[in-house]
């Protein structure tokens, strides 16, 4: 007869651990009812007459099997049963609270199975990584049910109050996933917004499935935020998709606009044969990582001037982004690193994709929508401060850079 890999491996400490959770379990249940009922069983009250006093008087009536789950794995337990009586003269039957009604698994037990599952283990890998541990007794439907438990939480989250945030600044940006829709592996879009708040802490408000980058799209995400109370931005970092800029117009017209300095050196890449591509990196690093305002404004000439000569569609690209590509420098420096690109939500994106890559394509956008914020809840991605922080009361300066080139 074959054996697999591991089955003789015998631990006995595991297996004494093991063995001793149902006892422990139950003697727990039993002194919680013990409280509740101010007696040990087979015992009788202090005081007589103290139970119907403070409404805890009742009796026991057996105990019933309950099948249990656990990090110790599968166990069968024996939870004792009672009636109280009420202060109306009725009874009612007494629920333990360490152990709820219909639990079949613990708190731990679930958190493992979910972050394996937001570790990009699909559900039957965590079926098959968690089967020693629980004894087989996870299958494909407890992890879905797992997950299902974890959308409670992301409804609430989607919907609650941005009122009290004290958020200064957005970053909004956007990632396509592949998911499946009626059955065929389909491209949407995920609508990312990061909030600022006064101390530089950065923190998700928004991530919406939608099915692509258009002005409604990112209309439908900003009204939900307005609508759920979120104030007036001072600053704005974005991608540089046109339907974005016109949804910013709509609804938070004069509010400073960062374009994104890593977007459009990609764009400018499109606009010139490979060859040229380092000398254009060169050119274009020079002038956007340039230690001062002035300098990035005279190397900003220079590579202008250069460009429309030597290839004047990399120029255009340049000047078509105007002076929203240079608005970080209304910024104190020390801002500058954080205030240039939508890198933090870039970052937030690989690390989503690296988790997911395991599934090629996900269940649904809904799923790939709640995924992501999962990720970030369950503390599997931290977000820092932003660089700078010490100084986001200061005012941007009036003047925005000199475009004559």
């Amino acid at each position: 007869m074959a054996v697999d890999l591991f089955d003789n491996w015998f631990d006995p400490i595991e297996t004494e651990v093991r063995a001793r959770a149902r006892e422990f379990i139950e003697e727990m249940i039993r002194g919680e009812l013990d409280t509740v009922l101010a007696r040990r069983r087979y015992g009788r009250s202090q005081m007589a007459g103290d139970e119907e006093r403070v409404g805890v008087a009742g009796h026991r009536h057996g105990s019933r099997k309950r099948s249990l789950t656990g990090t110790f794995g599968p166990v069968e337990i024996a939870v004792p049963r009672a009636r109280l009586n009420t202060p109306e003269g009725k009874t009612t039957e007494w629920k333990s609270q360490a152990l709820r009604a219909y639990q079949r698994r613990t708190l731990a037990a679930d958190a493992l199975i979910a972050s394996c599952y937001l570790a990009g283990t699909n559900t039957r890998r965590v079926r098959r990584a968690l089967a020693a541990l629980f004894g087989g007794a996870v299958g494909k439907d407890t992890v879905s049910r797992t997950w299902r438990k974890v959308k409670s939480d992301w409804d609430a989250w989607n919907t609650r109050s941005l009122a009290e945030e004290p958020i200064v600044r957005l970053i909004l940006d956007g990632t396509v996933v592949r998911v499946r829709l009626d059955r065929k592996a389909t491209s949407i879009s995920l609508l990312v917004v990061i909030g600022v708040r006064e101390d530089g802490q950065k923190v998700v408000l928004a991530i919406k499935s939608m099915g692509g980058e258009s002005t409604e799209a990112w209309r439908t995400v900003l009204d939900d935020l307005i609508k759920r109370g979120l104030r007036r931005p001072e600053f704005l970092i974005v991608d540089g998709a046109p339907g974005l800029d016109k949804a910013i117009a709509a609804v938070w017209d004069g509010v400073p606009v960062q374009r994104c300095t890593v977007h459009k050196h990609r764009n400018l890449f499109a606009h010139a044969p490979e060859r040229l591509h380092d000398e254009i990196t060169a050119d274009y690093n020079d002038m956007i990582y340039a230690a001062t305002r002035e300098e990035i404004e005279a190397r900003r000439k220079a590579f202008i001037r250069k460009w429309r000569l030597k290839h004047r569609a990399v120029a255009d690209s340049l000047e078509e982004a105007g002076d929203r590509l240079f608005t970080f420098t209304r910024l104190p420096p020390s801002q500058w690193r954080s205030a240039r690109t939508t890198n933090a939500i870039e970052r937030l994106h690989e690390e989503f994709k690296r988790r997911i890559k395991t599934q090629t394509v996900l269940p649904s956008a809904d799923t790939a929508a709640m995924l992501f914020w999962a990720l970030l809840a369950s503390g599997h991605i931290n977000m820092r401060k932003v660089d700078g922080w010490q100084t986001l009361s200061t005012k941007l300066i009036d003047q925005p850079i000199d475009l004559a080139a």
